[in-house]
């Protein structure tokens, strides 16, 4: 059996919204994959799709965004869809710089916006 390839969904809270609306319109596509997010964000998405199963790491803030640089690293994770908020200040903003840049240095794609997101499969 071949292992199903990994999505990680993170939104920064006032993109929460768009993440959850995302999986919505995208669920058929996202139920092919093993999706994990970070606290919040997984919750909301639950919420929003009930069908969908998707691991919850911890909040952003409380280094969820850490544990999937982690997953990133270990090869666990193909693609991170990060709906970020360029307007609002972050606290943890240096956990977000290190999770951009692990996903950078694995090349795995990055979508940090619905529009991108959106049109990954036509790449």
């Amino acid at each position: 059996m071949t292992a199903r390839e990994t999505i990680a969904l993170i939104a920064h809270d006032e993109k929460k919204d768009d993440m959850a609306e995302f999986a919505r319109l995208h669920r058929q596509a996202l139920s092919n994959y093993d999706l994990v997010a970070t606290g919040t964000t997984g919750g909301r998405i639950m919420e929003a799709v009930p069908s969908l199963n998707v691991i919850r790491m911890k909040s952003g803030p409380l280094g969820g965004d850490q544990q999937i640089g982690a997953l990133i690293a270990e090869g666990k994770v193909s693609m991170l869809i990060f709906f970020t908020d360029p307007l609002t200040p972050m606290p943890h903003d240096v956990d977000v710089k290190a999770l951009t840049r692990l996903a950078t240095v694995y090349d795995i794609p990055m979508a940090l916006n619905r529009a991108t997101a959106e049109n990954a499969d036509r790449a």
